[in-house]
This record gives structure tokens, sequence and C-alpha cells, in this order.
């Protein structure tokens, strides 16, 4: 084979530190906006991006040539860099981890739902309660005592 294909689909979750509540529904569309770009910075394509006043959701397409931990090091670099320079918040910044799950290509338009409704989806559930659902749907071993600090 001459090329190389890959369609590689990431469902990718992040909370603000402490999941302090700093995207406002204000704040958070200009927030997804950046987010969007900075996929594109790093040669991936945004899909849907979507979240609460203290977590975000992409769901995105990225590159293979590049770390998973590479792509989602710069993005929430630069943009806690922006948000606060924009947004004239000093303190704010995002939780030092992440969850990253792959998407099959036939799952695409479920997730891309689940992440843009993300504002009902919340009305009964936490996003930590929210994450443990997704760490055991995709089959993670985790302690929840350490899960959040």
């Amino acid at each position: 084979m001459a090329r190389s294909f890959c369609n590689l689909l990431y469902h990718i979750v992040f909370s603000t530190k402490d999941r302090e509540a700093w995207l406002t529904q204000h704040i958070r569309p200009k927030v997804e906006a950046y987010l969007g770009g900075a996929v594109n910075q790093e040669g991936g394509i945004p899909l849907v991006i979507g979240g609460m006043a203290d977590h975000i959701h992409i769901l995105a397409r990225l590159r293979q040539d590049k770390t998973i931990a590479d792509v989602l090091r710069s993005i929430k670099s630069n943009s806690s860099a922006w948000f606060r320079r924009t947004f004239r918040r000093s303190a704010f910044g995002w939780q030092l981890g992440y969850g990253a799950f792959t998407v099959s290509a036939s799952q695409v338009a479920r997730v891309r739902k689940y992440v843009a409704e993300q504002e009902r989806h919340h009305r009964g559930m936490s996003f930590q309660e929210e994450f443990v659902v997704l760490l055991r749907a995709h089959g993670m071993e985790f302690d929840e005592r350490y899960l959040w600090t």
C-alpha cells in the first residue's frame, strides 16, 4: 500500500482546575470556539465541542503522527493562557489529567449527540458521576479514592 489511511477519532474530556465553574453560558461558546481552533492548530478536525461550567467534551479526528498526550498538553496550555488573558481571570486553569476514549466511526453520530446535549444530560448527573460512567463503559481500571486528586 503506497499510502497510510487513518481515522483516529477521540472523545476527549477534561475539567477546569478543582472543577470550578469558570465556563459560564456567556463564556463557554467562546472557549469552545477557541478549543476548535486549537484542535485545528494540532492538525486535527474538531467534530463537536460541548460542555458545562466545569468541564469540556471534544469529539475530534486527530493525526496519526502526534500523541494524544502532546496534543492535549498543547491545547490545554494554549487555551488556559488565552482564557486568562481574554477574560482577565488569572486563577483559571485546567485539571492536570484528562480522559481520551477512542470512538468507532459507527458511533460518531451517537457521541456527537452526547457531546452536543451536555446541558440536558447533566440535569441528572454531576461531572464526577459522568466521568466514572465513561471510565466504566470503556473498561478502564481506576481507584476512586485517587480519581480527583
